[in-house]
Order: structure tokens, then sequence, then C-alpha cells
């Protein structure tokens, strides 16, 4: 019983000890609808009509139109990750039994930003006519 116990005790401390980029890939999500560079390169094509533009990435941020009057299509995408991990040095066990931590207590943080903006340009029948985009990171 003594070493289920010391077990379980050994894994909650060194689950504690992740870094904070660990805990963002954790976090990260996933999902497959998320508007991504590759998603409009790979299915956003000259000729498509606003309701296959829309069944693929979405209803846009901004709709609004051009010198003659076309509609354009402005997708603008911000996504910033931040993560936090705090370890207690020589503490762990204290921590998890007693509550309190130590004065060796330290901790990482990681932040980052993801920009992505995707302008698409019908004609007058509602087509695509051309499209850019443009990602950042940092």
């Amino acid at each position: 019983m003594k070493r289920i116990f010391f077990l379980i005790l050994t894994a909650a401390f060194i689950a504690g000890c992740a870094s904070a980029a660990r805990h963002s890939e954790l976090a990260q999500d996933n999902t497959s609808d998320r508007l991504t560079v590759g998603k409009v390169q790979k299915e956003v094509r000259i000729g498509m009509t606003s309701a296959q533009v829309a069944e693929i990435l979405g209803a846009p941020n901004i709709v609004t139109t051009d010198e003659e009057r076309r509609e354009v299509w402005i997708y603008d995408k911000i996504a910033t990750n931040v993560s936090y991990s705090r370890s207690e040095s020589g503490a762990g066990i204290g921590l998890l039994i007693f509550g309190v931590g130590g004065s060796g207590s330290s901790g990482a943080q990681s932040t980052s930003q993801r920009t992505l903006t995707v302008v698409i340009k019908f004609d007058a029948d509602k087509k695509v006519r051309d499209f850019a985009y443009h990602s950042s990171s940092f």
C-alpha cells in the first residue's frame, strides 16, 4: 500500500513540473475546421461561388465593396497563446501533503501570437475573381 501511495505522489509531483511549452502544446486547438493558410491554398479557387467560400471558410469578419461595388470578404484572425507553469523545487511533497510551498519556487511563461488575414474579391456574378492572404507568427 505504501508503494502505491508513493508512486501516486511521485507521478503527481512530476506532472506538476511540466514546462510552459508542454502545457501550451496540450492546450492548443487542433480542430480541422480552423482557418489556416493551407486551407485557403488548398480549397479556395477562382470561379467559386460566395456560397462555396462560406461553406469552406465560414462567415467573414468584414464584408465591404470595392470601387466598382463588387463584394470583398475579409477574414482577419488573431490567436494569442499564453502558457504559464510553476514548479516548486524541493517542496513538491510538502506542497502535496501540507499545501505549503518552499522558497525554491520558479516558473516559466510562454507567449506567442499568430495572425492570418485573407481577402477574397468577388466579381459581379458573386464568384471569386481573386484572393490573397498574409500570415505572421511571433
